[in-house]
């Protein structure tokens, strides 16, 4: 199977260039030969068939030949805020939403989050939480990488989302709905930790225009909740 490599730098047909570390350290451990071709994507649309043309110790340089036209993101951009779980299983959620076609993802603090990050800690998880994006997307095809945003507290985050996008809230509430059909345009998921949202916060995000929807009579983990909801966006869509 050939490669897939994501590289922040922007790509361009019949040009030469030294893969960036991560890339060229992936390269090494799958022992990539000169004149084997790579699939290269940058983000920006579209995949990039380069040839190895250097395998060296310290650098592996490759020609890019010729751009490829393929679409396998979601038709709508769903950025998913979420109250983060502990342990591994944010890891998880982040490499499986990814694979299931989510754009943005906001990791919350919230009244009940178990996980409590803040400042360097905070910022050290985020970045280790973006590279399992990029990981996740060089495998599952994706040609645009998952923004993983910085720790915010659900109170700030809910006073900055733009007021015009459609907000979907995962609740256990009685009074939520069952989703019909998902939106015509971006769409923002609120799911909170472990011990779900405080009714403080479920009134909170209702107020400030999320909708509250539900997903079943069953009770699903802080992980699988988000994750149930990003594959039905996917099919219904």
């Amino acid at each position: 199977m050939t490669i897939r490599l994501f590289v922040e730098t922007p790509l361009a047909a019949s040009t030469e260039m030294a893969l960036p570390p991560g890339p060229a350290r992936h390269a090494q451990v799958r022992r990539v030969q000169p004149g084997e071709l790579l699939i290269l994507f940058d983000g920006r649309g579209g995949e990039w068939l380069a040839r190895v043309t250097t395998m060296g110790r310290s650098d592996v340089r490759v020609a890019v030949e010729q751009h490829v036209e393929v679409d396998r993101e979601l038709p709508l951009a769903v950025t998913l805020a979420v109250g983060m779980p502990a342990n591994e299983r944010m890891d998880i959620l982040i490499e499986k939403a990814t694979e299931l076609g989510v754009a943005t993802v906001q990791p919350l603090l919230c009244e009940r989050s178990v996980l409590r990050l803040a400042g360097e800690r905070a910022e050290r998880k985020r970045e280790h939480w973006q590279a399992v994006a990029v990981a996740a997307s060089e495998q599952c095809g994706r040609t645009r990488v998952p923004v993983v945003e910085p720790v915010r507290a659900l109170g700030a985050w809910l006073a900055s989302r733009p007021a015009s996008s459609a907000g979907w809230l995962l609740s256990p509430s009685p009074s939520a709905s069952r989703p019909a059909r998902p939106p015509t345009g971006p769409v923002f998921v609120l799911s909170g930790p472990e011990g779900g949202l405080s009714p403080a916060e479920e009134e909170a995000a209702r107020a400030a225009g999320f909708v509250a929807i539900s997903l079943g009579q069953r009770v699903l983990r802080a992980e699988t909740a988000p994750l149930a909801l990003l594959a039905w966006l996917g099919l219904a869509g």
